[in-house]
């Protein structure tokens, strides 16, 4: 058998955490050898704790490396260990890698770059659009997009490298065969078909809070940098972008309005030195030395639509900072009646899209 599938066994059965799994790692030659070792080895094993030391003695005759290994296979989930030929380069050159990835789909091409995109679940409309536009961009310059598939910024990142027909990877806090949140059920399912579902926790390892900060070291570590496209001030956003840094990675900030929360923790790494991001250029051109297929000046022709002079009027007045039907007629100079029209029309054109209030913005820039 494998020698993986008795590192996860060791990991699923005895429920070892990432630390004790690395301990043991670098201390025996082979999973197989922590089942044949004496205990006295055992004990030897640097930064393993006593307790642990003591739990793998008592338990390790009941571990079945077989089965586990049966259950993996028959689940559709691969088990990749570090070391290994396809476990990804990037990621382990970080101070404590993870020992085993659990996978559904393909790991990344170890030639294809990846950036990581990442904010605040509680995203607002403007840096959805933003994650999705950037992700789409990215993917469509020959870029992968990494992220932690939590509702909102990373979702919306998730979708544009989808819908770029782009390579995109989503880093759990739990097992993977744990949607979470719920309701992101089909987009998971894409991911799996188009990327990859990848977890150090487990298969069946539930949504733990502790859990999260553990796995943004690895959404930073597969990645040359990552983007922070909204963060509020104790943003787990900000706790992935710190892993970048100690990892030697490029981090870069999308900015907001001054007025809102969701900008605060983007502006203060701004603050601190992280580049500013305004389009993709800004994150490409830190990386000179990589070319790519596709050229980013050169983006997919867009379908023109045809707008009538009071269509016009008004579209030209709306961003991705959400405005409200009276302010929109103010400023275009037309009745509140005219306008709303107006706005059913850019709506069902696709060019605008009406948020709780009502507010409206674009639905692209």
């Amino acid at each position: 058998m494998e020698d993986r599938y008795y590192w996860a066994a060791l990991q699923i059965s005895l429920e070892l955490g990432s630390h004790s799994l690395f301990s043991l790692y670098r201390y025996f030659p082979a999973g197989e050898a922590v089942f044949r070792s004496d205990e006295k080895d055992i004990k030897r094993v640097p930064n393993l704790s006593p307790q642990v030391a003591e739990r793998i003695i008592r338990y390790r005759r009941n571990v079945e490396p077989e089965r586990v290994a049966e259950e993996l296979l028959k689940k559709g989930i691969r088990v990749t260990l570090l070391g290994e030929a396809d476990y990804p380069a990037m990621l382990s050159n970080i101070m404590e890698p993870p020992v085993i990835l659990y996978t559904k789909g393909e790991l990344p091409d170890p030639q294809l770059p990846l950036i990581a995109v990442v904010g605040a679940r509680r995203a607002t409309p403007y840096g959805k659009v933003v994650a999705r536009k950037l992700a789409r961009e990215l993917v469509e310059a020959g870029w992968g997009v990494v992220s932690g598939m939590a509702r909102g910024i990373d979702t919306a990142a998730h979708e544009g490298a989808l819908e770029g027909n782009g390579y995109t990877l989503a880093v759990f806090g739990c097992g993977i065969n744990i949607c979470y949140p719920r309701e992101n059920r089909r987009l998971m399912e894409s991911i799996r078909d188009k990327g990859c579902l990848l977890s150090e926790f487990p298969p069946d390892t539930p949504p733990l809070a502790r859990n999260f900060p553990i796995r943004n070291r690895i959404i930073s570590g597969c990645a040359l940098g990552t983007v922070v496209v909204e963060a509020g001030e104790k943003s787990g956003s900000l706790i992935t972008a710190g892993f970048a840094l100690e990892q030697g990675r490029e981090v870069f900030a999308v900015p907001g309005p001054v007025t809102s929360a969701n900008s605060r923790g983007a502006h203060r790494l701004i603050k601190q030195g992280a580049k500013l991001v305004e389009t993709v250029s800004d994150i490409l051109e830190e990386f000179p030395y990589i070319k790519r297929m596709q050229a980013v000046s050169q983006p997919p022709e867009k379908k023109e639509t045809n707008l009538t002079l009071e269509e016009a009027a008004v579209f030209q007045h709306l961003s991705l900072e959400p405005v409200s039907l009276e302010h929109l007629a103010e400023r275009a100079g037309l009745p509140v009646s005219v306008v709303g029209a107006v706005l059913t029309m850019l709506e069902i054109k696709g060019l605008v899209q009406r948020l709780p209030g009502p507010f409206y913005i674009k639905s692209d820039v």
